[in-house]
């Protein structure tokens, strides 16, 4: 397969601090990339706690686009640490350093060190609505069928 499907855009990122580390991409077609911890010094994220991580990044996201901040995967499901609030949202209109809430969902306290990896970015379009009132909305096969609805078993 080639890489001609997946496009590309150029954002602007400015380092708050030296010991900062631009965002990268794990692999070739990874919809996330990586994003760092910028310490000065160690921050030890106790169970159950939650910590604000900074990143030293601020990120200029173009109009009709949002930064989403994920759990990376091996950081989560090995050491407890995934954002406190499931997925961040960075809009287009933040000028300010991107912070990650990390919260430890395991017993242990985990400490995380300056350049480690807290996280990865997803810079997504999104959709503005416009909500309309409206008194009826039209049916669909699965209707008013909640969780679960749709599952066979």
């Amino acid at each position: 397969m080639e890489n001609n499907h997946i496009t590309h855009a150029d954002i602007a990122v400015k380092k708050l601090r030296a010991n900062t580390t631009l965002p990268t991409y794990g692999s070739d077609w990874a919809a996330g990339a990586d994003l760092y911890a910028s310490l000065s010094e160690d921050i030890t994220v106790m169970p159950g706690a939650t910590e604000f991580i900074p990143t030293g990044l601020a990120m200029e996201i173009p109009v009709g686009y949002a930064g989403f901040i994920y759990a990376r995967s091996g950081l989560s499901c090995k050491q407890g640490l995934a954002p406190a609030n499931k997925v961040g949202v960075i809009d287009a209109d933040y000028r300010g350093e991107i912070m990650v809430a990390l919260h430890n969902h395991s017993k242990e306290p985990v400490t995380v060190k300056n350049g480690e990896r807290i996280s990865q970015i997803v810079i997504a379009p999104y959709l503005r609505a416009d909500f309309k009132e409206v008194f009826e909305l039209s049916d669909t096969v699965r209707g008013e069928g909640g969780f679960g609805s749709t599952g066979s078993h």
